[in-house]
């Protein structure tokens, strides 16, 4: 059972234009809606206890941004929100409307009443201890903060020499328009994950032409994604993220699924990999042995970051470029917990991370001190998105 919540008898109040509450949470995708759920069951009251700010323009998370060649049914990972499954779903259906329409049911189910769109521009020091979340919609004084922003607005963009004269078109993973557009054109895509991989074998069939480049060989598992395969990932990103290093995606520990698919592309010559080109020129890429082949488009399948921007006024990085975290807390200021950050960027990863960083969030409201070396239970492995 819920113990008694502390004091708020400052809740709700509107002090210099900054209005009270004891929690914010930013983002509303897979962790922060589980941010939200485990907030609301433990007693918090949307609105008077706890916001909930998301800057897209409706339900969904990043899901509402995937490219409609992605059905339902295609999807591997997708693990239901706490307590309330996702059932019935046509597997036809683009997952981008299945999951909004899904996110949008859960937070009528609870109750959890998201702003958006809001914009959070800046987090930083506030009197009393307090943190203020500067927005879109005004200021907000908080005593804890669950950042659950994701990665999906922070693709990364290599720099490579002469990027800036390619007359083509350079897109990055996050905006693929789906395989039709590639029809007829000669396409370089650049990553050896798990959207590369996908969207290479999807696009072929319509390109002119596809030449695959990597920086490294890429690793393709034939034995199953077991939990002891999952624990070891997790455990290794778990570990860079208490270093302070920049996290690592879990599907970049645990290697590629070497399933049907992917081994007729190899055998078809669509999976034939070359490694990084040197640079790029007006018509194309080229190695500094000589080699180049022209394109039209290149394709940027490279990743995201962690968007935590926003988090800059406090200082939160260390020497080694990212936040040390363990569990979910920010171990330079308690009041911070990244959810959806590092181990639990996953979808079964954020649920748990969302109980977790909650818990651990009461205590801290309470005067009780936090736990040292709390860890998530995060140990199965995040699949990569589509078959």
């Amino acid at each position: 059972m819920p113990g008694k919540i502390p004091d708020r008898r400052t809740v709700g109040r509107n002090v210099n234009n900054a209005r009270e509450v004891e929690v914010v949470v930013t983002g509303a995708g897979q962790a922060g809606l589980s941010s939200a759920y485990h907030l609301r069951r433990t007693g918090f009251e949307p609105e008077r206890d706890f916001v909930v700010l998301d800057h897209s323009p409706g339900p969904g998370g990043a899901w509402q941004f995937r490219w409609p060649s992605l059905t339902y049914g295609k999807v591997h990972g997708m693990h239901a929100l706490p307590g309330m499954e996702l059932t019935g779903a046509d597997p036809a259906r683009p997952s981008s409307e299945v999951v909004a329409e899904y996110f949008t049911a859960y937070e009528r189910a609870f109750d959890l009443r998201v702003r958006r769109p809001v914009d959070v521009t800046a987090v930083r020091e506030g009197e009393g201890g307090r943190l203020l979340v500067e927005t879109s919609d005004g200021t907000w004084s908080t005593r804890a903060l669950i950042n659950a922003t994701g990665t999906w607005d922070r693709p990364f963009w290599p720099n490579y020499p002469g990027r800036e004269t390619f007359r083509g078109r350079q897109m990055h993973t996050a905006r693929y328009p789906g395989p039709e557009y590639f029809a007829g054109r000669r396409v370089v895509v650049v990553g050896g994950g798990a959207s590369g991989t996908q969207h290479l074998m999807e696009l072929a069939p319509y390109a002119a032409a596809t030449t695959w480049v990597t920086r490294r060989p890429p690793v393709f598992r034939e034995e199953p994604f077991t939990e002891d395969v999952g624990r070891a990932a997790v455990a290794l990103v778990e570990e860079r993220v208490r270093q302070g290093l920049p996290p690592r995606s879990v599907v970049s520990v645990t290697g590629l699924p070497l399933n049907d698919a992917v081994r007729q592309a190899i055998a078809d010559g669509i999976l034939d990999r070359r490694p990084m080109f040197d640079r790029i020129t007006p018509d194309g890429v080229e190695w500094d042995d000589g080699r180049h082949v022209e394109a039209d488009v290149i394709l940027w399948a490279t990743g995201f970051r962690p968007a935590v921007g926003h988090l800059g006024p406090l200082k939160l990085r260390e020497p080694g470029g990212g936040i040390r975290v363990e569990g979910t807390r920010a171990v330079t200021d308690p009041r911070i917990h990244l959810v959806g950050y590092g181990p639990s960027a996953s979808t079964i990863g954020a649920n748990r991370a969302g109980r977790a960083a909650v818990r651990d969030i009461r205590r801290l409201l309470a005067g009780e001190p936090a736990r040292a070396d709390r860890r998530v239970d995060t140990a199965r492995p995040a699949a990569p998105v589509a078959a």
